[in-house]
């Protein structure tokens, strides 16, 4: 494995690299980090050139110090890597960055793995979600930030903490306590206003989602489908937000099973 660290205008991207083989660069969600990828990063690297990073403020890459974008970050780790036209699997963040950067830069996407996915300009209207958006602005300290975000993003809206894994819940913790420290949910970056473009999505396309994330997610899953025309969906039973963590055998063989039909 080969880590390294991309040096930009105002900050740093710390990413890690393994395997030989057609490109695949895997986008985490927000206030998480490339750990969150650990079983997949290790499987994928048996037949692909696999990428992860830490966007701005996440893991360890450095903190959110001004203008930023994560989809030009991804352009320039990609030039930098000499990757050509990797597939692009993103979580939540990392769906919303790989769409970004797919409507941006069409001719640099293979595919296209959006789970649970957000993408720029979409309104949040969940209930559950719009409740812990206004805890998360009475908050006053990085632990009750933490806790909502997780609430959102880990739990979800059908789920109590007690009903996710202990070991999940504890690894996304740790890594949201550091990113809301970083900055992360307070300085929004530079998007494309993605949610009126997804027809513009002419990459091969995978929606995986979640039947227990929330009413906001479950729709975009569905825009997508319903907009690019390359597109298929995938529901995965028993997951939220984070498909990966929450069933990773059933999301492993759906992944698996697209990136062999690309070939």
């Amino acid at each position: 494995m080969t880590a390294g660290r991309l040096i930009l205008d105002d900050g740093e991207l710390t990413y890690h690299r393994r395997g030989e083989g057609p490109p695949v660069v895997l986008l985490h969600a927000g206030g998480l980090g490339g750990a969150m990828w650990d079983r997949q990063f290790d499987l994928l690297a048996r037949d692909h050139t696999v990428v992860r990073y830490d966007a701005r403020g996440h893991g360890e890459s450095s903190p959110i110090t001004g203008p930023y974008s994560h989809h030009e970050d991804l352009r320039d780790l990609l030039d930098v890597l000499d990757l050509d036209r990797p597939v692009l699997v993103g979580l939540s963040l990392g769906a919303r960055t790989a769409i970004d950067f797919a409507v941006a830069h069409p001719d640099r996407v293979a595919d296209l793995v959006l789970v649970g996915p957000g993408v720029s300009g979409m309104k949040f209207e969940d209930p559950f979600i719009l409740d812990q958006l206004t805890r998360i602005r009475a908050a006053t300290t990085v632990d009750e930030v933490a806790e909502c975000v997780l609430r959102m993003w880990v739990d979800g809206p059908h789920r109590s903490p007690d009903e996710v894994d202990p070991a999940v819940r504890e690894l996304c913790r740790a890594l949201t306590v550091h990113a809301v420290s970083s900055g992360v949910f307070t300085t929004m970056p530079d998007e494309v206003h993605a949610v009126d473009r997804l027809g513009e999505l002419t990459a091969r396309t995978l929606v995986v989602v979640g039947d227990l994330d929330s009413s906001d997610i479950r729709a975009v899953a569905d825009l997508v489908l319903a907009s690019a025309p390359r597109a298929e969906q995938v529901v995965v039973e028993g997951a939220a937000h984070l498909v990966n963590l929450d069933r990773p055998d059933e999301f492993d063989r759906a992944l698996l099973r697209f990136l062999s039909a690309s070939r």
